[in-house]
């Protein structure tokens, strides 16, 4: 159920759990702050109901200012009829007491050295399974946790912690607290026995590592790298919005989950090799593309996986050098046009409920190459000042592909609307049966191009000329806008060889034939 059909904008979770070492059984206390956006009577909140196998949440109480409330769990969603009706605008506190055993969502398991774990894991739409929510992008609120667990644990979660308090009977209550809005998919604990390394300060934001404590030297060394890392970012986007970065060992069912301020990586990703280097620039870009601008729905997910993708690249570029870039374009290109051959679908691609389903190429490297296109067409000036004027309007809040794409026209002061609707709109992408031939009498190349896609493209492509010799050389670049196209490019040379977007900077597959 979308945000703006529970008729509510939530301000404020304060979330109370308890963890045990006897059963995954878990005790939790929802206290939600909220603003009406409409005269209602009754709210509803995402909550997994008791299942048959025993998993899922049981409502022990709701109240508001400790007045019982009348409520009806069905389906996965709390219904709460208001002590009194509510108006447009006013604000209202609840308060969900439950029991139960996380299905998902909260990952109780053992890592790989046998010790007991705690982690959340929530995108898409999976923190529902052990938090009282709105599950969903658009509802952004801050976000605190206050987690009592046997004392021998750490908890680790988003934002600064403000009370760790050893308990009388061997128990530990550790309180973090998030005043930056989150959507739940990123708001997280992550409970275990760790080894904690303060990095330093970048910006005067603290770098952490949390690792498990067998892997503690691998641990320190690999998450170190971001040191040098994060710095990229804060100058190219702007201030690192949130009071610390740590990146923590875990058991994420994904590749890295960028919690705020709090990533969580697979535990297997820790080999005191520093393998990941391109994984965590990913996961900190995500700080600001993701979780403090975040797609308004998942249709708009690009706009989280694209930016994750291809800011990094830039990172290595300017770190190792342009042919490292383009390798990695190469590989991001490749991909994507091999899910294009499984599924043909747009970049915004409302066509799906299973959400899950969008972690695919179109999302995040042909997401990636939409951005490399935009920097390749105004330059890296004009490109970093629209993706700042993008962040910096969008911080905080929610946004949707068109946002981006008036952000780029404030800036270049073009029009982009044929551009975003043909990449990102559009399935597909231009498939070209490239002929040339020398014509030595005339001394010219004859090129034509056949777009052979359903949906004829407009782009920009770059030919290049070589000769036999080192400077028989002949670069320029054509704009495509027809099916079919003609181009006679002067050459005073006999050609050896002719390549189609050199600097790889079209995303498109073709062949090229020369005939004799």
């Amino acid at each position: 159920m979308a945000q703006k059909a529970r008729n509510v904008d939530v301000q404020r979770y304060i979330f109370e759990v308890e963890l045990n070492d006897k059963n995954d059984s878990i005790t939790a206390v929802a206290t939600i702050l909220f603003n009406l956006l409409r005269d209602i009577d009754n709210v509803s909140f995402d909550l997994i109901s008791q299942r048959p196998d025993g998993k899922g949440m049981k409502i022990v109480s709701v109240t508001e200012k400790g007045k019982h409330l009348d409520y009806t769990h069905n389906n996965d969603v709390v219904h709460i009829s208001l002590s009194s009706p509510g108006e447009q605008n006013e604000s209202k506190t609840i308060k969900l007491q439950y029991r139960g055993i996380p299905a998902d969502g909260l990952i109780i398991s053992k890592n790989k050295y046998n010790h007991r774990t705690f982690f959340s894991d929530h995108w898409p739409n999976r923190a529902r399974h052990w938090l009282a929510c709105v599950d969903h992008p658009a509802d952004k609120a801050a976000v605190e946790f206050k987690v009592t667990a046997p004392v021998h644990y750490q908890v680790i979660s988003n934002g600064i912690m403000i009370e760790e308090t050893n308990l009388d009977d061997a128990r530990k209550l550790t309180h973090y607290q998030e005043d930056n809005p989150l959507p739940v998919k990123i708001a997280a604990i992550g409970v275990a026995d760790f080894a904690v390394r303060y990095e330093g300060d970048v910006n005067n934001v603290p770098v952490q590592t949390w690792v498990f404590p067998e892997d503690r030297a691998k641990g320190f060394y690999d998450f170190g790298m971001a040191l040098d890392i994060f710095p990229y970012f804060i100058k190219n986007i702007g201030p690192y919005p949130y009071k610390k970065l740590a990146n923590v060992q875990s058991k994420t069912i994904f590749s890295g989950m960028e919690n705020a301020g709090a990533i969580f990586y697979p535990e297997d990703k820790v080999t005191g090799k520093r393998g990941s280097e391109i994984l965590i620039a990913h996961e900190i870009t995500h700080q600001w593309f993701g979780d403090m601008a975040t797609e308004a729905d998942f249709a708009h997910i690009w706009l989280s996986e694209g930016f994750a993708t291809y800011l990094p690249i830039l990172y290595m570029e300017q770190k190792y050098g342009e042919d490292t870039a383009i390798k990695m374009r190469i590989e991001d290109r490749m991909q994507a046009i091999a899910y294009s051959k499984q599924r043909l679908a747009p970049i915004v691609d409302s066509s799906t409920t299973n959400y899950l389903d969008l972690l695919n190429a179109n999302s995040y490297q042909k997401g990636g190459w939409i951005l490399h296109m935009l920097r390749k067409q105004f330059g890296d000036t004009l490109f970093w000042n629209s993706i700042r004027s993008y962040y910096n309007e969008h911080a905080g809040k929610n946004a949707v592909t068109e946002d981006l794409r008036r952000a780029f026209e404030r800036t270049t002061s073009r029009d982009l609307k044929k551009f975003f609707q043909q990449w990102l709109y559009t399935p597909g992408h231009p498939t070209l049966d490239i002929q040339w031939k020398y014509e030595p009498d005339k001394k010219q190349v004859v090129l034509n191009i056949i777009q052979t896609q359903k949906t004829i493209f407009d782009f920009p492509i770059e030919i290049e000329i070589v000769g036999s010799k080192l400077k028989e050389l002949v670069t320029d670049r054509f704009m495509i806008k027809e099916k079919q196209t003609s181009i006679k490019i002067p050459t005073v040379f006999k050609p050896q060889q002719l390549l189609v977007d050199p600097s790889i900077n079209l995303f498109y597959e073709g062949n090229v034939k020369e005939l004799k």
